[in-house]
């Protein structure tokens, strides 16, 4: 069985995506030149954050209602629980940037997120291949998002071997690691979409 177009479960797994991509692109592109800045973009992430929220809970409302589901059940909320995290994660991070009034993010901080905003551009396009159940398609993306998962596995042991070098102030230290992890936690999360996608391939297709 697979996902019509028009499947209450498929628009749903398409808003969430497509809100994550958009807080993901938001996240990456917006300029921040002082203190005041960082509260905006703290406060744009949480709407994101909320939105995506919405969309679980109907999720969750629509599989405890549906006597039949296009896929397994627990497929379906698992795909939409991983990308949430997702979401959750860059929200965290922006709070953490207005929490430290971090107005300038270093090299490190920009390689995760450029990553970052790969894997999820490869999560919107998956989730289009799932609604047109070209399902063995979504695998190379899966890779992608797995390879981005790594690169970013280098990105944190290169920033905390720098950072450890570098940073004399041991409050500067605790700020840019947690930074640091929670960019390498989301990561994290989207390689958790990418296997929830493999075993939705391995069941389905």
């Amino acid at each position: 069985m697979a996902f019509k177009k028009d499947d209450k479960f498929n628009v749903l797994l398409n808003k969430i995506s497509s809100n994550l991509q958009e807080s993901a692109n938001f996240f990456t592109e917006y300029k921040i030149k002082n203190v005041s800045d960082l509260k905006i973009f703290s406060e744009k992430m949480k709407e994101y954050e909320t939105t995506g929220d919405i969309f679980v809970h109907e999720v969750i409302t629509q599989l405890n209602d549906a006597f039949i589901t296009p896929i397994e059940r627990e497929d379906i909320l698992q795909l939409t629980m991983s990308m949430d995290d997702v979401l959750d994660g860059l929200e965290a991070c922006a709070a953490l940037f207005e929490m430290y009034s971090m107005t300038q993010a270093d090299e490190f901080m920009l390689n995760f997120v450029e990553s970052i905003q790969g894997s999820v551009h490869e999560i919107d396009k998956a989730i289009g291949l799932l609604s047109n159940k070209k399902l063995l398609q979504i695998r190379e993306h899966a890779i992608k998002i797995k390879d981005y998962e790594s690169r970013c596995d280098n990105i944190l042991r290169q920033s905390i071997k720098h950072l450890f070098t570098v940073e004399k102030d041991p409050i500067r230290i605790i700020q840019y690691k947690e930074i640091y992890e929670t960019l390498e936690d989301i990561a994290d999360y989207c390689q958790t979409v990418a296997n929830t996608l493999e075993t939705i391939i391995m069941k389905n297709a």
